[in-house]
């Protein structure tokens, strides 16, 4: 059965503001929780960009959710470090803890100085990174020389179980290489049916464990105010790569989203005032064969959309 979660946008809300809101997601009956590892928010209007991990371990402790994290080795962080840090997690709250690895972004990773790899670069050397984290996680002391370099590293603190690494995958070609390594898929909301193609391309392909979906919604009372809310926070999030991978800036992101019109934000965020078509909807991404499914309100302020959805969207959800 397809279980329901938030999703905990660093990018848009204070780290103090969305640790409450987490709890408040808790208690309104979401039953997981996921978050991005962003050093930029997309837009100077989100304004926000807190560390995740401190955060992580904050929400770990104070709620009884499990939660998942994006987030890129490789330039940012070497493995090591990010094995490190997943193992502690994994330590501390077992079975609680999943880490989705991908190749990153520039407007996070451009921080070091390095230069920025092209795609094809970036995918391998993710995939090496995600054999040093493996292997890591399992207690051996890994030396690596690569696109990364690792000396004699060692973990002193193995999860048992250790945390699943999981696979980000926007495009086909990504679901069908990340079933590979990956402990499972995590994607973004598309039709239902494009959806399905990505499902498939993944079993296809051998690749195993849950698939999770994150959700970008916007509900407000009326459609107008829920058009304006998706409009004015995530009307930079609307490009197709290289534009979502390569732009370095929140200004630069702002920069080329001034244009953007409502519609165009309608194709990656669902916007409506009806709480039964949210309903329909979701049901229609769980039946396209997702076993974990995370709502992102696109909103700065998520207090009325978690009591709203907590009451009249999720019982119907679970019942279905």
């Amino acid at each position: 059965m397809t279980r329901f979660g938030f999703h905990a946008s660093h990018e848009q809300i204070a780290p103090a503001q969305l640790l409450a809101d987490v709890r408040r997601a808790e208690q309104a009956g979401f039953e997981m929780a996921m978050c991005s590892d962003h050093f930029s928010p997309w837009s100077r209007r989100q304004g926000h960009a807190a560390y995740a991990w401190s955060w992580l371990g904050a929400a770990l402790a104070t709620t009884d959710l499990t939660f998942g994290v994006v987030t890129a080795p490789g330039q940012r962080y070497h493995p090591a470090v990010l094995a490190q840090k997943i193992a502690t997690l994994g330590s501390m709250f077992p079975g609680r803890f999943w880490a989705a690895l991908g190749s990153g972004e520039a407007s996070n990773e451009h921080i070091t100085g390095e230069r920025w790899p092209r795609k094809e670069v970036r995918t391998r050397r993710l995939e090496e990174c995600v054999d040093v984290i493996r292997r890591l996680l399992a207690g051996e002391e890994v030396s690596h020389d690569g696109r990364v370099t690792v000396d004699r590293a060692r973990l002193w603190e193995v999860p048992d179980p250790p945390p699943r690494l999981i696979g980000p995958a926007v495009s086909l070609a990504s679901a069908a290489r990340v079933a590979a390594w990956a402990d499972g898929m995590v994607t973004v909301n598309q039709a239902p049916e494009k959806l399905a193609d990505h499902v498939a391309a993944y079993r296809d392909a051998g690749g195993r464990g849950p698939l999770a979906l994150q959700v970008h919604l916007s509900w407000a009372p009326t459609e107008a105010e829920a058009a304006a809310t998706a409009h004015e926070q995530w009307r930079t999030n609307v490009f197709p790569e290289p534009v979502c991978w390569d732009t370095e800036t929140a200004e630069g992101f702002d920069v080329v989203g001034e244009r953007v019109t409502v519609e165009q934000v309608r194709t990656v965020v669902d916007i409506s005032a009806d709480l039964g078509w949210h309903r329909d909807r979701l049901a229609a991404y769980a039946a396209a064969g997702f076993d974990e499914v995370y709502l992102h309100h696109v909103g700065q302020s998520q207090e009325r959309f978690l009591d709203t959805f907590g009451e009249h969207v999720l019982p119907q959800l679970k019942e279905a």
